[in-house]
C-alpha cells in the first residue's frame, strides 16, 4: 500500500494555462466544448460521415449551426472534410488524429452525463426543474447563497 504525503501532481498540473483570459486554449475549450462540437466529434467515433448524416444524427442542429461547427472544427484540426468531384456534390467528414484522441477523452465524459442526465435534470432544486430547491429567498427576489 502506498501512503501519499502531500506531494502527488494535482490533476491539473500543466493545465494551470487554461485559467488566465487570454489563453488560447480557452478558444479551444469554447469550440470542444460546445454542445454541438461535443455530439458532433463523438458522431464521428465511428467513422467518416456525410453532412445529411451528422445532421440527422445531431437532432435539432441547424444547417447554419452544422455547417459553422463543421467549419471550426476543422479550422482546429480535428475533422478532415473530404469534398469528392462528383455530382451531386459529396462531402465526407472524418476525424484526424487529433480528432480521435479528443474523442477518446470525451467519450467517458459524454457515457457519464447520458448516464446521469435524467435523475440529474429531474431533481427538485436544480435548473431542469423549475424549482428553487433549498436556496433560501432572499428579499428582492435574489437567491440566498
Amino acid at each position: 500500500m502506498t501512503v501519499s504525503t502531500g506531494n502527488s501532481l494535482s490533476p491539473l498540473q500543466g493545465a494551470d494555462g487554461i485559467f488566465p483570459a487570454g489563453c488560447p486554449s480557452r478558444t479551444v475549450l469554447d469550440h470542444v466544448s460546445s454542445k454541438w462540437g461535443v455530439l458532433i466529434l463523438v458522431a464521428l467515433w465511428n467513422g467518416p460521415q456525410r453532412w445529411s448524416e451528422l445532421r440527422r444524427r445531431a437532432e435539432g442542429i441547424s444547417e447554419k449551426m452544422l455547417a459553422q461547427t463543421l467549419k471550426t472544427l476543422e479550422g482546429d484540426g480535428f475533422l478532415h472534410r473530404d469534398a469528392q468531384p462528383v455530382i451531386p456534390p459529396r462531402v465526407d467528414y472524418s476525424l484526424s488524429n487529433r480528432g480521435r484522441e479528443l474523442v477518446a477523452v470525451l467519450l467517458p465524459l459524454v457515457s457519464w452525463i447520458a448516464e446521469h442526465a435524467d435523475e440529474i435534470v429531474s431533481v427538485p432544486g436544480t435548473a431542469g426543474s423549475g424549482e428553487s430547491g433549498d436556496a433560501a429567498e432572499a428579499p428582492h427576489g435574489h437567491i440566498a447563497p
